[in-house]
């Protein structure tokens, strides 16, 4: 077995980042993109089979997530998935709050810090833990976050952090830092640009460029940042693309903000198809960067609850999570996860970092900045005509 490891002090770290603050949760649902078209058939596949916990359960669920996020053989391996998507949480809660508990959904995947939103207006249901035993498997240190105390509502699904993927033959300079990023944007790779299709991820390369703290609530810092985001950056971006790995490598992109398992992916699928991995360069953002946790959670008014907490406590399965992990390329989560790998883990040092990395990642907040930050995003979207 691969002796991938997380060691202590990492880990220590990474729960101290994660639960460094009590995150604002706002009131009323924040302004983002237009919702997603449903991809899925709604009608479910018939069927009630045994649960992990004794008795019947009907495993049919609809899953409201993000795109390419699971092993599709493995999720079908558990029961029937109809399967929505968005590219942002903002998007996920606008849809969830207009539907007002009856989205149809039953179990959606929130990054930490958009919890106590979710909470707050009442978008989640809470957790029975006894029905999720694999909950046991999960590691300590991504457990009884500050933004869901006790696990009340969410239990981890993976973890990771945001850098940038480009090509090497467009881009001859390494690119190191996000203030390197910004000058190939607005240089080599102008107009063949993608940024993560976020607020808080478009917002985060100015902060992390100019030494900003990115959750910071300062009108100025606010206002700088949307001054250079429309009137410089804009013209240089193509799209707003929260996947854009496998379209940088199929040649939509020469340049991508992109999150570590997205941009794994590109990698794999760029060498499945022939390609030289060495035409493309990664590198987590520098000085400092992001660091985010996504959660397992129910939806309120969930049509089936019962197969929700079935399909958690599938996926905490150490086995399926790291097939899962596999799949996805993000950290999972699982306690002793270096005795649970296989030997031939692709790009594994682009899903386990070392703690020199994991120490310029920062936790983002949901706070008073929230809906100026969507109104920036949106200002820049407008401006590139994205």
């Amino acid at each position: 077995m691969t002796k991938i490891l997380i060691p202590q002090v990492t880990a220590e770290r990474l729960k101290a980042q994660l639960n460094r603050r009590h995150f604002l949760a706002l009131s009323g649902a924040t302004a983002a993109a237009a919702f997603l078209a449903a991809c899925g058939d709604d009608e479910k596949k018939p069927g009630t089979t045994g649960s992990t916990m004794g008795g019947k359960v009907d495993k049919n669920i609809n899953l409201f997530t993000w795109a390419d996020y699971d092993d599709e053989e493995l999720l079908n391996s558990w029961g029937g998935l109809t399967i929505d998507i968005y590219g942002s949480n903002e998007e996920a809660i606008q849809k969830l709050a207009a539907a007002k508990g009856s989205s149809g959904y039953d179990v959606v995947v929130p990054t930490g810090v958009f919890i106590p939103q979710m909470v707050s207006e009442d978008l989640l249901q809470k957790l029975d833990l006894s029905k999720i035993p694999n909950f046991k498997n999960l590691d300590v240190a991504y457990t009884n976050q500050a933004w869901d105390q006790g696990n009340q509502y969410s239990v981890c699904k993976d973890w990771g952090s945001t850098g940038f993927m480009y090509d090497n033959r467009v881009i001859t300079t390494p690119i190191v830092t996000w203030a390197d990023f910004l000058a190939a944007c607005e240089g080599p790779a102008s107009g063949q640009v993608s940024v993560l299709d976020t607020p808080g991820n478009l917002c985060g390369l100015y902060f992390w460029a100019n030494g900003i703290d990115w959750t910071t609530e300062d009108p100025a810092h606010l206002d700088a940042a949307e001054d250079y985001l429309v009137n410089t950056l804009a013209k240089h971006i193509k799209a707003f693309d929260s996947y854009p790995g496998v379209t940088l490598v199929e040649g939509n992109y020469v340049l991508s903000q992109a999150w570590n398992g997205d941009a794994r992916m590109g990698y794999i699928a760029h060498e499945g198809a022939g390609g030289d991995p060495a035409d493309y360069s990664w590198a987590l953002g520098g000085p400092v960067t992001e660091l985010w946790m996504d959660n397992w959670a129910i939806v309120k008014g969930a049509p089936n609850p019962d197969g929700a907490h079935d399909f958690i406590n599938f996926i905490l399965d150490q086995d399926n999570s790291v097939k899962d992990l596999e799949f996805h390329g993000y950290n999972t989560g699982m306690a002793d996860i270096a005795s649970l790998l296989p030997d031939d883990l692709p790009y594994a040092d682009m899903i386990f970092f070392e703690d020199a990395q994991v120490a310029t990642m920062h936790a983002g907040a949901v706070n008073s900045a929230q809906d100026r930050l969507v109104e920036i995003y949106n200002n820049t979207k407008a401006a590139a005509g994205a």
